[in-house]
């Protein structure tokens, strides 16, 4: 029983450590080799682009209904360093909003804070729970009494995507 208990530990421990640093948006040259336009493209499944919502329009819908599913328009503000396992995009609200992969199917690539994009996924209110936004402020590289000042849930916009394009920096 042990045998088979151990791995199990290994692979938790490797996904919550799969996500380092996010990159932050700056002015500077990506963080990667890979130049700027081979960045912009479609990730995830084709999206047909259709009735594309701004982030205002998506936190009336979701504020109203509790879930959206469609399509946002918007800007990446941070990316996990890591593998691009999930972004960051900013609301009109102040917050931030957290996009991940359906079935971390896909991810998009780490230097990509700034560039904008288009999502295609459900959008839902959520309650996040104290060990996640831990998680995320350690991944976030937060200090240790940062991370451990984190004692409530937080309610957010959480997007799950099941396509992305991200577009050419105008």
């Amino acid at each position: 029983m042990k045998k088979t208990f151990l791995p199990s530990i290994a692979l938790i421990l490797g996904l919550f450590s799969a996500c380092n640093q996010p990159i932050q948006t700056t002015d500077k040259s990506p963080v990667s080799d890979e130049p700027e336009a081979s960045i912009s493209g479609t990730y995830g499944a084709e999206l047909a682009e259709m009735a594309v919502l701004t982030p205002g329009q998506l936190v009336e819908e979701v504020a109203k209904n509790g879930v959206f599913e469609g399509q946002i328009a918007g800007q990446i503000k941070e990316v996990c360093a890591s593998k691009g396992c999930w972004l960051t995009m900013d609301l009109p609200t102040g917050q931030s909003m957290r996009v991940t992969f359906r079935n971390y199917g896909f991810f998009g690539p780490t230097n990509s804070a700034g560039f904008p994009i288009i999502l295609e996924g459900v959008a839902t209110l959520t309650e996040t729970d104290v060990a996640t936004l831990r998680h995320y402020a350690e991944d976030a590289g937060k200090s240790k009494e940062e991370v451990a000042a984190i004692t409530e849930p937080k309610k957010e916009i959480t997007f799950e995507a099941v396509g992305v394009v991200i577009k050419e920096k105008a």
